[in-house]
């Protein structure tokens, strides 16, 4: 899944919760014993002293988003089955790691899937980026680099490969990745989306033989070569794929720190009125959440 300000591993709490909502009597008993019984009741309680803020949080945002925002079985589908085929034989394994099961990790689905459309409504994808973006998932690199922690040694090291010193030889002298540094810094064949996004960019950009200018990534400073470029044996037509890539182009483009306070603003709109004494403090992190500060044009 795509990024999501909620977090998987709350989704069976989410469930048991919105299961034993009925908290003015006793309820139905779940558990019994002769030492005693659990009623719904008590399981409720126990849920909303442990997680009730972040349960009431999810199940709130889905109902606003819901009423905005739709998301078919056919969506949610299409990503339990790319999650299956991601994951392969670990699949189920996953599923258990995170309390999970097929109908609840269906429900986590479609969330993140609102979540997504109200982070890209209104977010603009052009014809001419998706070309781009297609040709570019078409194409497979072969690529080396070095990285550095600082951009000082950065630039010491570009220097020197401008210079004429060998590129195998300074990434076995300076570079940090300990995955590369001794083969001379091969990376080896990728495609997209195996590398960090700044990497990507920047690889992609290049012409064969060509070396970067230190390319700042959450990893350090890299200096990038492509030694080959090869096309996708039996890629997918672009009509196949052209919805999809218009998503993931959308998804890159937004702004991630306005999708809580738009929320805010639904949620204020949906008049919520929280009869629960305890969860009277709820939402207040969403509620005060600030709208990022606009771009100030320059003159």
């Amino acid at each position: 899944m795509k990024k999501s300000i909620l977090t998987l591993s709350l989704a069976a709490s989410v469930l048991v919760l919105g299961a034993c909502s009925d908290n003015g009597s006793e309820g139905e008993v779940v558990v019994s014993s002769k030492v005693g019984d659990i009623t719904e009741n008590d399981l409720y309680n126990e849920m909303k002293t442990s997680v009730g803020d972040q349960a009431v949080q999810v199940l709130m945002i889905e109902k606003v988003l819901a009423d905005k925002y739709e998301v078919t079985d056919k969506e949610v589908d299409a990503e339990y089955k790319k999650s299956e085929e991601q994951l392969g034989e670990s699949f189920e394994q996953f599923l258990q790691q995170n309390n999970q099961t097929e109908d609840s990790y269906r429900k986590v689905i479609r969330l993140n899937l609102l979540q997504e459309k109200a982070l890209t409504d209104g977010v603009e994808v052009t014809d001419e980026e998706i070309q781009a973006q297609y040709e570019r998932q078409g194409t497979e690199l072969n690529a080396r680099h070095i990285l550095v922690e600082d951009e000082e040694t950065a630039n010491k090291v570009k220097k020197e490969l401008d210079e004429g010193g060998d590129f195998a030889k300074l990434a076995e002298e300076y570079s940090t990745d300990p995955g590369s540094a001794a083969n001379g810094g091969n990376l080896d064949w990728f495609g997209t989306g195996a590398m960090v996004p700044e990497f990507e960019d920047a690889a992609y950009a290049l012409e064969v033989d060509e070396i970067s200018a230190p390319v700042q990534s959450q990893h350090g400073f890299h200096i990038i070569q492509v030694m080959e470029k090869r096309q996708v044996e039996d890629q997918p037509a672009l009509e196949d794929q052209k919805d999809e890539i218009k998503k993931e182009l959308a998804v890159g483009k937004a702004d991630q720190e306005a999708l809580i306070p738009k929320i805010a603003k639904m949620m204020e709109d949906a008049d919520i009125d929280i009869k629960d004494e305890d969860l009277k403090g709820a939402f207040d992190d969403i509620m005060n959440a600030e709208a990022p500060a606009e771009e100030t044009p320059a003159e």
